[in-house]
């Protein structure tokens, strides 16, 4: 797909479904009693991938594809064994998740996905779920996918996570659930609570303390209706063409701030972004409309305990830096190279391509903002986040840029392009 400068981009829209929260609404909603109902669900390949997956272990789910999902839970103890493969496409929340859930089963599974997911590291929910009784192996030894999952007798632990993961985290409290005594997970930073939150939303006793959570488990779940937010992930696109496009002014509506996934506005504003939060609603999971108009911009230093709050968003935030003056330093980001990219040194390698004064480092990347940026090819390596955040990009620069396997976006935002030039101005 090419693309090309423009003059501005103004108006208002709502972005899709948080693709995390979409996610676990399917799987609690599998195993409580009762029907749980969704609206706001993300239509996007990734959380369809987690629909089918649970469809094969018997559960009886309607989507209508407005967004509206209607899950007959099937009970604690419900799920049956799957005749096949279950097959979680590019989704790494799905695979390492489901996971934990699998773990306690009556039955064998087989987990597997695309060619990434087959690369994406799962030794990092291997190791804690054999610590609680979990048989769970990779089936070529190489702690990737596909996976081969025997459900046990789960006992529970007290698990110090070498990493900020909410999947990691997500998978454990998941077994947890099943597990005989309590669980629990002390994070090095605290990552998204979208888990936490909606396991409580059941009916489960789980508490948390500064970065340590701890679950009890549970004899059933009970089915609930759940409201998805706008996904931050996504709005962060449009917040950041609004800033760095002249004579911009974008409103997102409705979008979930969880304080645990709202790193992106913090970033913005100390880039000097003129950002504004309004219309806040505390019922459930926090949402906001978010406004965002053109701005200088200045380079900070992004680490920390952050960094779990805005890892999705990093290859935007890299765009962003590119037209802020001074250095940008994002630090603390090892992480960036096991998502469904290497997303530090796809960033550095196609933005340098435009012409940005980038450079990658073992744990991040360094952006020497204020270079005219100029049309290149983009290589997006299928990753989503990298081909929304290159459309971006190329709002900005001279020339034109062709975007290769812009069509990865399906995975979270099919109606993304289309959004984005809704916007444009003239």
């Amino acid at each position: 797909m090419e693309f090309k400068r423009v003059k501005s981009i103004k108006g208002e829209l709502t972005v899709p479904g948080d693709k995390s929260i979409s996610h676990r609404s399917i799987m609690l909603g599998s195993l409580a009693k009762g029907t749980t109902e969704v609206t706001g669900f993300l239509q996007g390949a990734d959380c369809l991938s987690t629909i089918s997956c649970f469809r094969k272990m018997g559960v009886d789910i309607s989507n209508r594809g407005d967004g509206t999902v209607a899950i007959s839970g099937k009970g604690m103890r419900g799920l049956v064994a799957p005749k096949d493969t279950l097959d979680v496409g590019n989704s790494g929340t799905t695979t390492r998740l489901m996971s934990g859930i699998l773990a306690a089963q009556p039955f064998e599974s087989r987990v597997n996905g695309d060619a990434s997911i087959q690369k994406r590291p799962m030794k990092r929910i291997m190791t804690p779920l054999a610590m609680m009784g979990a048989d769970i192996r990779s089936e070529l030894g190489n702690d990737c996918a596909p996976l081969i999952i025997k459900g046990m007798d789960l006992k529970g632990i007290s698990y110090l996570s070498p990493v900020a993961s909410a999947q990691v985290k997500s998978a454990i409290l998941f077994a947890g659930l099943y597990a005989e005594g309590q669980t629990s997970v002390t994070e090095p930073a605290l990552s998204r609570n979208h888990t936490e939150l909606m396991l409580e939303e059941f009916g489960v006793d789980i508490k948390t303390e500064d970065k340590t959570v701890t679950i009890s488990p549970a004899k059933e779940l009970l089915a609930r209706k759940i409201n998805v937010p706008g996904d931050i992930s996504s709005a962060t696109y449009f917040m950041v063409a609004a800033a760095i496009t002249p004579n911009s002014c974008v409103t997102v509506k409705n979008v979930g701030i969880n304080p645990t996934r709202d790193g992106i506005i913090r970033v913005m504003q100390m880039m000097g972004a003129d950002i504004s939060v309004e219309n806040t609603s505390e019922t459930g999971e926090p949402t906001a409309d978010i406004t965002v108009r053109s701005s200088g911009l200045k380079g900070c230093v992004i680490g920390g305990d952050i960094i779990p709050t805005l890892i999705d968003e990093i290859p935007a935030i890299a765009v962003l830096a590119c037209f802020a003056d001074g250095e940008t330093v994002i630090k603390d980001a090892e992480e960036l190279k096991v998502k469904e990219s290497n997303r530090i040194d796809v960033m550095v390698s196609n933005l340098k391509s435009m012409g940005a004064d980038i450079e990658a480092t073992e744990d991040g990347m360094i952006i020497n903002g204020g270079r005219e940026l100029h049309g290149a090819y983009i290589d997006s390596k299928l990753d989503h986040r990298i081909a929304m955040s290159f459309a971006v990009a190329a709002m900005n620069a001279d020339g034109k840029t062709d975007i290769d396997g812009f069509e990865c976006v399906d995975i979270s935002y099919p109606e993304f392009y289309e959004d984005l030039n809704r916007l444009v101005e003239g």
